[in-house]
């Protein structure tokens, strides 16, 4: 069944999201207990990012059904096909490494930046840059895979499918509690490629990549253990923790940045007062425009 016991974890973030969504639609009235509940449903909307982020480099179940049928609800959930990770970030991001042939790169977008603009931004930008990537990538497998290729055309058909539903039964909760919390989701999906990797060094064999410790990690399957998972991409999540401390004496001390929050706090907003603390590249001068 399941390939390791602790995805119990990511089956409960994966059940309770939708259960979550239903109890505020079925009982729409203004409440502190509703606003925490609203709240807690935008959190996991960044842990289904992250479970379908890890599902992508290690299926979850040793069946083939269960990981279809998991493809599907992660799909749903998140308003998007599960299937873009393969060429977008499996076969771009770490193939590539944040180096110059990296299509989503941080660097790529106004520079070698790392401030709160270029947090905001960086999801709009990379997925413009990414989708021309992804339909090549499903062209050559409507040519190739004909099987692969519809399978994949299902996940849009059933996100569609769900939305018309949804917003033929009530628009305004559909909108509020359905497609918002979806590209809250996906954005903080996106963005953290910039938390990763802005002013890190792409063509460094170790200081490509930030890793944050703290409470993001037990909350969010050890997102913020990015070298070790870079070395490491079919390990599972419970592994990174024993994994990260061979990585944490090699890496730039600047790249072992700390809890999540503080890190955000220290280089997108105190940084505008105290321009020391704020983030420094690693890049070379002249790499810092590359396009």
């Amino acid at each position: 069944m399941l390939r390791n016991r602790r995805d119990w974890q990511s089956l409960a973030y994966l059940i309770a999201l939708p259960l979550l969504a239903a109890y505020l639609w079925r009982h729409p009235e203004l409440s502190l207990l509703n606003a925490l509940l609203y709240g807690l449903l935008l959190f996991l909307t960044l842990g289904t990012g992250v479970i379908h982020h890890n599902h992508a480099h290690l299926r979850m179940w040793n069946g083939r059904q269960l990981n279809r049928l998991t493809d599907f609800w992660i799909t749903l959930l998140q308003g998007h096909p599960t299937f873009v990770f393969y060429p977008a970030h499996n076969g771009n991001h770490h193939r590539n490494r944040h180096g110059p042939l990296d299509v989503a790169r941080t660097y790529r977008f106004g520079g070698d930046t790392n401030h709160l603009l270029g947090y905001l931004l960086h999801p709009v930008q990379a997925a413009l840059a990414l989708y021309p990537l992804i339909w090549r990538w499903l062209l050559r497998m409507r040519r190739r895979h004909a099987g692969v290729f519809r399978y994949f055309l299902r996940q849009y058909l059933a996100v569609a499918l769900l939305w018309m539903l949804l917003a033929w039964l009530d628009w305004h909760k559909f909108l509020l509690l359905v497609l918002l919390p979806q590209l809250h989701g996906l954005h903080w999906l996106l963005a953290t490629n910039y938390l990763q990797h802005a002013h890190a060094d792409g063509d460094s064999p170790t200081d490509f990549a930030r890793n944050f410790e703290g409470l993001v990690n037990p909350l969010l399957f050890n997102i913020g253990l990015h070298t070790a998972h870079h070395r490491h991409p079919r390990a599972h999540w419970t592994q990174l923790s024993a994994l990260h401390q061979r990585y944490r004496h090699l890496v730039h001390p600047q790249l072992n940045a700390g809890p999540l929050l503080p890190y955000m706090f220290r280089t997108f907003i105190l940084s505008l007062l105290l321009p020391h603390r704020a983030s420094r590249s690693l890049m070379q001068p002249g790499k810092k425009n590359a396009n």
